[in-house]
Formats: C-alpha cells, sequence, structure tokens
C-alpha cells in the first residue's frame, strides 16, 4: 500500500460539481493499494500516516505528526500510484489491486483512520475527482507499506 502524503493548509476533493471531502491543515494522501495488501497494510500505513513527524515545532524542525497539531486527514484514492514505469512509454497499471479488492481496503482504512483520529475525509473511490490543496513548504513524501517481502520503497 502506498500513501503520497503532502503537508497542505488546505485540501478539497471535488467529483462532478460537488465538493465531497475537504480539510484545512493536515494531509492529503493519495493512496494506492497494491495486489497483495491486506487490512496488515492498512494498519502499517494509517500508523505512519497519523505517527510521521512532517509538521513544524517551535523551532521550525519537523518535529511533530498529524496527531500533535490535531489536523485533517484527507485519504484519496488513486491506483495510478502502483504504477510500473520502469519501461516503455506507458505505464503498467498491473501492480494495482482489482478494484474490488481495492475498493474494500480502501474502506478498510477510511473506517480505521475515522476510529483512530478526529479530522478524516475520504476521496470517493472510482469516481473522477479534482482534487485542490495547497502545498505547504512544499512537504510531499512517498510511503510505503508493501506486502512480506516486498521492498520498502524508492
Amino acid at each position: 500500500m502506498i500513501g503520497l502524503i503532502q503537508r497542505v493548509t488546505e485540501a478539497r476533493v471535488e467529483a462532478g460539481d460537488a465538493t465531497v471531502a475537504e480539510i484545512g491543515i493536515g494531509l492529503l494522501v493519495m493512496v494506492a493499494i497494491e495486489r497483495g495488501d491486506t487490512e496488515v497494510q492498512a494498519e502499517r500505513l494509517l500508523e505512519r500516516l497519523l505517527g510521521y513527524r512532517v509538521f513544524p515545532d517551535v523551532e521550525g524542525k519537523m518535529n511533530r505528526n498529524l496527531t500533535d497539531i490535531g489536523g485533517g486527514l484527507l485519504l484519496v484514492p488513486q491506483f495510478t500510484l502502483a504504477a510500473d514505469t520502469r519501461k516503455g512509454m506507458r505505464p503498467s497499471l498491473t501492480p494495482a489491486a482489482d478494484p474490488s479488492a481495492g475498493e474494500r481496503l480502501f474502506a478498510y482504512l477510511g473506517e480505521r483512520a475515522r476510529a483512530r483520529h478526529p479530522i478524516v475525509a475520504l476521496g470517493r473511490f472510482g469516481a473522477r475527482m479534482q482534487v485542490r490543496l495547497t502545498n505547504d513548504g512544499p512537504v510531499t513524501f512517498w510511503l510505503r507499506a508493501g506486502p512480506r517481502g516486498a521492498p520498502a520503497g524508492p
């Protein structure tokens, strides 16, 4: 499971003419579910999202996490993050989980996030969305909670 996290001052997701999710200060996370992912990877990714220290302390160092600042967590499904781009001129999306597994695990991640954090918003799985954000910093990190035996990241 991959999470592309962006520290934001605000972010929102629109589908059609409607805003389906929005937060103020916090983390916007594009989430990709990969083949072989289970609830174990969802739990590990969530643990990292809530505890990853990307917010400044009083000295300006990134020593505070989302829980510390009471910020919002906006999760947006984005299967294209799982693409294999190593060769050719067209990404292969075969590393991504099939849609039913992806939808189930994204819903699980959202439920678990809401159980552990007070401000959680979710993009709409399978929808064509427009994501608007103000990246603060800019600060962006790629996190991976992969299946057992998978590499930890780039």
